[in-house]
């Protein structure tokens, strides 16, 4: 009988294996994000456990997989939500 993966715990795992390239900063974490355009954000690796962004992680994950073709985690959803979300983070 194994372990749930959880989206978490598999994007913590995708995060600290590739978080050393392209120059993110410690304590940071590149993802992509977009449905068809992809675009790169680096956030802080804290919102990973934030409930909003586990939510957004589990949706990605269900509806789509995660994507690790680029080096970092791809959340295929929209870019204006993903914005709305981590600027709630930020305040939080």
């Amino acid at each position: 009988m194994g372990t749930k993966v959880t989206p978490f715990i598999l994007a913590n795992r995708i995060l600290r294996k590739y978080s050393t390239f392209g120059g993110i900063p410690k304590g940071h974490c590149a993802v992509y994000v977009g449905e068809s355009q992809k675009r790169r954000f680096v956030m802080p690796v804290s919102y990973l456990s934030q409930p909003l962004f586990q939510d957004l992680l589990a949706q990605a994950e269900e509806e789509f997989g995660f994507d690790r073709l680029m080096g970092d985690l791809t959340i295929p959803c929209k870019e204006d939500v993903f914005i709305d979300l981590t600027s709630r983070l930020k305040r939080s």
